[in-house]
C-alpha cells in the first residue's frame, strides 16, 4: 500500500511539473508548424502544374521580387566582394600567396557568399513583404472571400510568389555573383597595387560551369524556402489577430527564413560536395 502511495505520488509530481509541460507543447507546437507548413509546400507544387497558369500575376510578382531587388543585391554583393578582398590580401599576404586572392574572392563569392548574401537580403526584403501582405488579406478575410467566390487561395496567391522567387533568386544571384567579384577587383587594385588584368585571368581560371550550377542550385532552393515560409506564416495567422498578429508573422517569417536558408546550405553542401562530389 505504501508503495503504491509513493509511486502515485511520484507520477502527480513528474505531470504537475510546469518545465515538462512546457517541453510538451512547444514540441507539439513545432512539430504542428512544420507538419502545416510541408503540407502547404506540397499543395503548391501540385497547384503549378494545374491550369490556367496565370502568366499575368507571375508577370507582376517577377517585377516586384527581381527589378526591385537588383538594386541592393547589387550593392551588397559588391561590398561583400570588397570586403572578402581586402581580407583575403590580408590574410594571404604573409604566406606569400597574396596572388592567390582573385580564386579566395572568385570561389567563395560563387560557391557561397553570392546566393548567400542574395537569399538574405531577399529572406528580409521579399519574405517579410509576402507575410505582411497575405496576413493582412486573412486578418481582413479576403482570403475567405476567396474561397467563398470558388478561387483557391493556394492557387491565386501562393503560387505566383512560390514561382517568382524560385526564378527570380537564382536570377539575382547571378548580378550579385559579378557585383561581388567587381567589388573584389576594386578592392584589391586600388588598396593594394594589385594587377588588374592578372586578376581577372585568375577569376577567369577559376571559374568553372560546376561553381555556377552549384550556385544556382543554392540560390533556387532558397528561393523556394524564403516563398514557402513567407506565405505560411501570412496563411497561418488567426483571422483575429489583428495589427499585432501581422507583424508578430512577419518578424517570424523574416527569423525563420534566414534560419531555413542556413540549414538548407548545410545541407547541400553535404549533398552537392560529399555525396555527389561536385566542386
Amino acid at each position: 500500500m505504501n508503495q503504491q502511495s509513493a509511486t502515485r505520488e511520484a507520477s502527480g509530481r513528474f505531470r504537475a511539473h510546469p518545465i515538462l509541460r512546457n517541453i510538451k507543447i512547444r514540441l507539439y507546437n513545432v512539430l504542428s508548424e512544420i507538419g502545416q507548413a510541408f503540407t502547404l509546400f506540397f499543395q503548391t507544387l501540385f497547384q503549378i502544374f494545374r491550369p490556367p497558369l496565370q502568366f499575368d500575376l507571375l508577370v507582376k510578382q517577377l517585377l516586384l521580387i527581381g527589378f526591385n531587388s537588383l538594386a541592393v543585391v547589387m550593392v551588397s554583393g559588391f561590398f561583400t566582394g570588397m570586403v572578402l578582398g581586402v581580407q583575403g590580401y590580408i590574410q594571404l599576404k604573409p604566406y606569400a600567396v597574396e596572388g592567390s586572392v582573385a580564386r579566395f574572392v572568385c570561389v567563395s563569392i560563387v560557391k557561397e557568399l553570392g546566393p548567400m548574401i542574395t537569399a538574405f537580403v531577399l529572406a528580409g526584403r521579399i519574405g517579410a513583404s509576402i507575410t505582411a501582405e497575405l496576413s493582412t488579406m486573412k486578418v481582413t478575410e479576403q482570403i475567405d472571400a476567396l474561397e467563398v467566390m470558388g478561387t483557391n487561395p493556394v492557387k491565386y496567391l501562393v503560387v505566383p510568389r512560390f514561382l517568382a522567387c524560385s526564378i527570380m533568386l537564382p536570377t539575382l544571384t547571378i548580378f550579385s555573383t559579378f557585383a561581388g567579384i567587381a567589388g573584389g577587383f576594386t578592392a584589391v587594385v586600388t588598396l593594394f597595387d594589385v594587377n588588374g588584368y592578372f586578376f581577372l585571368a585568375e577569376v577567369q581560371k577559376n571559374l568553372f560551369v560546376g561553381s555556377v550550377l552549384i550556385s544556382l542550385i543554392k540560390a533556387t532552393s532558397f528561393g523556394m524556402a524564403i516563398a514557402a515560409v513567407g506565405c505560411y506564416k501570412g496563411f497561418s495567422i488567426p483571422t483575429a489577430g489583428g495589427a499585432e498578429g501581422v507583424g508578430t508573422a512577419t518578424t517570424g517569417s523574416a527569423v525563420i527564413s534566414l534560419i531555413a536558408i542556413l540549414i538548407l546550405d548545410f545541407v547541400l553542401n553535404h549533398i552537392l560536395f560529399n555525396i555527389l562530389g561536385l566542386v
